[in-house]
């Protein structure tokens, strides 16, 4: 699968804006464009974050590319809007100060290191990661890691703590690191 244009993109973007403007208006779904590019009817891995005034409002998405992009990209885009469960659903009247970020993912990649080499295979700004033990799951996207300004083995203990696990939880053999990347896009 190839990265997508600047102009694919926007497209994503704008196909986002208007699933959650269609959803908060009508609370009923978007049916997707005929006429988007063909990249939009590969499966692949999205989340769309939403933001309001610089400040996380939302963030719901698919790690694994089990829906075709157009598909994703409207459900993580209505999800973040009114089911992330750390928000209240986002209003009609507040939409308009929401900027919208799409990201697409590439397939997860377990990491295979023993648990103390891990840090070393992780590259801060370009890689997402995934923690994995039992029923506990946590992920966070790449650009997280460089917004917070955190080195890879803090990357890796934030991403266990949002998993539900100790944020050492990484240093154990049961724990399963995948990394991915994402191409971001932003309004």
């Amino acid at each position: 699968m190839s990265m997508l244009t600047e102009e694919e993109g926007k497209e994503g973007l704008k196909l986002a804006r208007a699933a959650i403007e269609k959803y908060l208006r009508d609370n009923t779904r978007l049916k997707a464009p005929d006429d988007l590019p063909s990249c939009f009817e590969e499966k692949r891995g999205v989340f769309v974050t939403l933001n309001k005034y610089e400040n996380l409002r939302g963030c719901i998405g698919y790690p694994y590319p089990v829906f075709k992009l157009k598909d994703a990209i409207m459900d993580a885009a209505i999800s973040a809007a009114v089911s992330d469960p750390r928000f209240p659903s986002v209003t009609k009247a507040e939409f308009e100060d929401i900027t919208i970020e799409l990201t697409i993912l590439t397939m997860p990649q377990a990491l295979k290191e023993k648990p103390k080499d891990l840090p070393g295979q992780i590259e801060v700004g370009r890689h997402g990661l995934i923690v994995k033990r039992g029923i506990y799951q946590g992920l966070l996207l790449p650009q997280v890691a460089t917004e917070n300004n955190w080195s890879s083995e803090e990357f890796l203990c934030q991403t266990c703590w949002k998993a539900g696990l100790s944020q050492d939880a990484w240093l154990e053999k049961d724990t399963e690191v995948s990394t991915f990347e994402g191409q971001i896009f932003r309004e």
